[in-house]
């Protein structure tokens, strides 16, 4: 089937039927049930090909709907009532599928790069922020000298501990 935005699909569907008039059954001089199948495949061929692709993807109860509300009145005459439709399988053709998958990958990389871009613009306002404290005190920067001498010689033990083992 083609949608309104000229994308090919394949869709399995069900339509729920039965008998409610005999006589109209019979009367009508048709295979009830062949034209009933027939009818829906016509009217959700037309159904479809008024929308596109993303609204078909999200609104098969809607879809469904539309579909039962004009076989519905047709069916009558002949005697049978659909008691609903339902949109089972929508499948995209396999190079469609593979386009959509790369879209999305590309769009969740794109989030990713903007949510990082986010994280270092606000750790660069942060770091800004601290070292104007930090200029705005001569104890500030020495405290920060000595916290950094402090970390230094925490992890020296080990490098000079290892220097003397291998003199």
């Amino acid at each position: 089937m083609l949608t309104a935005d000229s994308v090919t699909v394949s869709v399995d569907a069900a339509v729920y039927f039965r008998s409610s008039n005999p006589v109209a059954n019979i009367t009508a001089a048709i295979d009830a049930n062949l034209s009933t199948k027939q009818l829906a495949q016509t009217t959700l061929r037309n159904v479809l090909g008024t929308r596109s692709l993303s609204e078909i993807m999200s609104a098969r109860e809607e879809i469904a709907l539309q579909a039962q509300e004009i076989l519905d009145p047709t069916a009558a005459r002949w005697g049978i009532k659909v008691e609903r439709v339902e949109v089972k399988d929508i499948r995209l053709p396999r190079e469609l599928t593979r386009v959509l998958a790369r879209e999305a990958e590309a769009a969740r990389e794109a989030d990713a790069k903007v949510a990082i871009a986010n994280g270092e613009r606000n750790a660069s306002t942060a770091l800004r922020s601290a070292a104007d404290e930090i200029c705005k005190s001569p104890i500030a920067i020495q405290l920060r000298y000595l916290q950094t001498v402090d970390f230094v010689e925490k992890c020296m033990p080990l490098r000079a501990k290892n220097t003397h083992e291998n003199s």
